[in-house]
């Protein structure tokens, strides 16, 4: 375990090396934090960093830079993330509060974590198998064709045309409606299917196949599709720190575009506190030079998908970690509202 004093010398020199893209020398941190000890025992704090693996020494520099343990221990004994501004929250919270559907929360909210943290923005749509069921709407196209409409607390809505096996009258299809929102509205779409399984039964024998059908529809849609939903921006944000990268950006570039590598990056909505994984904690070799900040949000305190971004370890991470954390709780505040 590292004493306080050399855990306040590694602290100063992330926040040195965070703000002047420098590597950090023991005058340098004499003059400019308060570490009540002489140059002579910050070097020798120094000396120990960089013996146990926390700090390194470029080749071409006197100075020292923190390495993924360095970061890690930083993280890790953070006293706390750096509350936004109220201007920052009034920002926040009047930008999200424009959007007008799904779709327009989750380009928003990419933009504007893009904008706030000035690195590279991932949001997940929410997931469907951790949704409730908030609507389920049926509407006639023609005497043998419907549209099946789904909408989800979390404000999704999947469409999707059911053709019927024979044709379906507007009062057979009012009942079906009445019946099936009944049964389902405020259910977990996990419990769905046991929920409507005897419901053809309870049709006339000329109106059960359709029903069947509707229902075979709808339980496909419920279905978790293999590849979630997400979206990315400001991945031009990454030009700004070339030189934090060892030969070129380009594997990081070429690893933004698999989206299951970064659906596996922001890992299990479930988690929903803050997750931050630094350098080689990445699992894929692509991104083994940068950092993910993470964190569930969702409706009701529950977390329904995931939300982060991704920049060089050089980050100021205080400030990445509050602006994740504050953006995912105005985003699940307008998905409980919608």
């Amino acid at each position: 375990m590292l004493s306080e004093r050399r855990l306040e010398v590694l602290r100063a020199i992330v926040q040195d090396y965070v703000g002047t893209e420098e590597p950090v020398g023991s005058k340098a941190l004499t003059e400019r934090h308060r570490l009540g000890v002489s140059p002579a025992t910050v070097r020798n704090d120094m000396a120990v960093l960089e013996e146990e693996g926390f700090i390194a020494q470029p080749h071409t520099s006197a100075g020292r830079i923190p390495t993924d343990k360095g970061y890690r221990l930083f993280v890790d004994r953070l006293a706390g993330v750096k509350p936004l501004s109220a201007a920052e929250r009034r920002a926040i919270q009047s930008f999200l509060d424009g959007a007008v559907d799904l779709d327009d929360v989750v380009g928003r909210t990419v933009r504007l974590l893009a904008q706030l943290t000035r690195q590279v923005a991932v949001v997940q749509y929410p997931s469907l198998t951790r949704s409730t069921v908030r609507h389920v709407e049926l509407l006639s196209l023609a005497p043998a064709r419907l549209m099946l409409v789904l909408i989800t607390d979390t404000g999704r809505v999947e469409q999707r045309m059911v053709d019927c096996p024979a044709p379906f009258g507007e009062t057979a299809l009012a009942d079906l409606r009445a019946r099936l929102n009944s049964r389902v509205v405020g259910r977990r779409f996990t419990d769905v299917p046991q929920l409507v399984q005897d419901l053809p039964e309870s049709f006339d024998a000329e109106d059960r196949a359709t029903v069947s059908t509707v229902l075979a529809t709808l339980l496909e849609t419920l279905v978790e599709e293999t590849e979630e939903r997400l979206v990315i921006g400001g991945t031009a944000n990454l030009t700004r720190f070339g030189h934090d990268f060892p030969l070129t950006i380009r594997p990081v570039l070429e690893a933004l575009e698999e989206h299951m590598v970064l659906l596996k990056l922001l890992g299990e909505a479930k988690e929903s506190g803050v997750t931050v994984r630094i350098g080689h904690e990445n699992a894929h070799e692509g991104l083994n030079s940068t950092s993910v900040v993470s964190v569930g949000y969702g409706s009701g305190g529950e977390a329904v998908a995931k939300l982060g971004v991704v920049g060089p370890t050089r980050m100021d991470y205080p400030g990445t970690m509050g602006a994740v954390r504050a953006v995912a709780r105005y985003v699940g505040q307008i998905l409980a509202e919608s």
